[in-house]
C-alpha cells in the first residue's frame, strides 16, 4: 500500500502540555493533529484555566467544515441559535455546522472537552 499524505501520531496524556489559547481563562492541549495531517483536522482537549472567571465566550461562530465536542468529564452550558440552550456532561457529544452562532455560558472546574475540526485552522467570527 501507498502511504497517504497524513502521518501516523500518538499523544500520551501523560506528556501532555497545556496553553492559553483562543481565550485566556482556557487551557487548551495539542493532540497533535493538526501536524499528522497536514492542518486538515486539528484536535485538542479544553479545559478551565482559572476558575474564578466568567467562562462566558458571548455569541461567535466558527467557519468550519466540521467541529465535534465530545466531554471527557464535568458538565457544561451552551447556547445554539436555532437551538437555545444545551446542557452536556460527561460522555455526551454535540456537532456544530459551519457558521453557527453559539456561546459558552457555563463549565463546571473540572470540565474537559475534546474538540475536533477540520479544517485544523479556521475563523472565527464575532457579532
Amino acid at each position: 500500500m501507498k502511504p497517504g499524505k497524513h502521518k501516523f501520531n500518538v499523544k500520551h496524556a501523560r506528556d501532555a502540555e497545556w496553553k492559553t489559547g483562543l481565550r485566556s481563562d482556557f487551557e487548551y492541549s495539542d493532540l497533535g493533529i493538526r501536524n499528522a495531517t497536514n492542518g486538515d483536522f486539528s484536535a485538542h482537549v479544553i479545559r478551565i484555566a482559572d476558575a474564578s472567571a466568567d467562562h462566558h465566550t458571548g455569541k461567535h461562530a466558527h467557519m468550519t467544515e466540521f467541529q465535534m465536542i465530545y466531554v471527557l468529564q464535568g458538565e457544561a452550558r451552551f447556547w445554539f441559535e436555532g437551538e437555545g440552550e444545551v446542557s452536556v456532561s460527561k460522555g455526551d457529544c454535540f456537532y456544530q455546522p459551519d457558521g453557527l452562532p453559539h456561546d459558552a455560558l457555563w463549565m463546571s472546574e473540572d470540565c474537559e472537552l475534546l474538540e475536533i475540526t477540520s479544517p485544523g485552522d479556521f475563523e472565527t467570527v464575532r457579532d
